[in-house]
């Protein structure tokens, strides 16, 4: 695909400058690893330095030009509504989207009549068991073993939205979500797919998710980690193994939360938590400091 094109096709005004060579393979943010060259953008001088390699093309605004001369570029009124604007173009080529198959369901399945589940782009392991009113999406992978309760829904669009002046801007989400092995989840649940068709949330083995629990787009949840009741997991946040995420946590989008780490009950996390981290409180720090602070405040003593 060739950025200026595809602009072109958008009625986007457009400035492209380096080499002459402004093709790309998919789309992705300056963090991606897609294994592909990508186009992205930069909006801001701070993440020039995060480049990565195999970024192909780059949407910039015109302060930035001299910057990143050395890059190609295409200069626009605002990269990042641009990029999102080309997303949601892309999204219905071929080309870009995931290739459509036909859905499976594995051997021993318990499936409840009252369930709803895609009839493309979905593959269901050996002896799962999905319960009444439980919604299955279009690119969906569960693996053997896993228990979906009642309620639940996998694979829905997140809540990603740009501003555009007067306008919001709804991003289309054209990824998945991949369950692990032996996995339950609960009532009521929702884990949207993630944005960029090259792209997954992730659910690992032995993952266990309580009721009311949201799952954000892309976000990635590494083995035997626990996910307690009335959680929030903003998108893009990597979870490592065996963590727990306690009743009515919130974890900013973006973080990373350390294997073996704790996050304790109504944390507010806002910053990534080290393997074996545990941290408490609003906004979240140690749990020890935590505690500290709360004996401080009561005279020594703990509410």
């Amino acid at each position: 695909m060739n950025i200026s094109i595809e602009l072109q096709k958008l009625g986007i005004a457009h400035q492209c400058v380096g080499n002459g060579n402004f093709n790309f393979e998919t789309l992705g943010l300056i963090q991606s690893n897609t294994g592909k060259s990508i186009c992205t953008f930069i909006d801001d001088e701070k993440f020039i330095k995060d480049i990565p390699d195999h970024a192909s093309v780059i949407l910039i605004k015109e302060e930035l030009k001299e910057a990143l001369q050395d890059n190609n570029c295409c200069i626009v009124e605002s990269p990042r509504i641009a990029f999102f604007q080309l997303h949601n173009s892309l999204c219905a080529s071929q080309m870009y989207i995931r290739e459509t198959t036909k859905t499976e369901i594995g051997a021993n399945c318990k499936i409840s009549k009252l369930a709803c589940i895609a009839d493309r782009n979905v593959k269901i392991g050996n002896n799962v068991k999905i319960e009444e009113f439980v919604s299955i999406k279009e690119n969906v992978t569960i693996g053997d073993n896993c228990t979906i309760h009642a309620g639940t829904v996998i694979g829905g669009e997140g809540f990603e939205f740009k501003r555009d002046k007067d306008a919001i801007l709804n991003v289309l989400h054209a990824g998945g979500v991949c369950i692990g092995e032996n996995v339950e989840i609960q009532y009521n649940v929702c884990i949207d797919k993630a944005v960029y068709p090259w792209d997954d949330t992730v659910i690992e083995n032995y993952v266990k998710i309580d009721n009311l629990v949201h799952i954000a787009h892309a976000v990635k949840v590494d083995a035997g980690t626990m996910i307690v009741a009335n959680s929030g997991i903003g998108g893009r946040t990597v979870i490592g193994k065996n963590s727990w995420i306690g009743f009515n946590a919130t974890v900013k989008n973006g973080l990373k939360i350390g294997s073996n780490a704790r996050v304790n009950m109504g944390a507010v996390v806002t910053k990534d938590v080290p393997n074996n981290g545990h941290v408490s409180g609003n906004f979240a720090i140690p749990h020890n400091q935590f505690i500290q602070h709360i004996k401080n405040i009561s005279g020594g003593g703990l509410l």
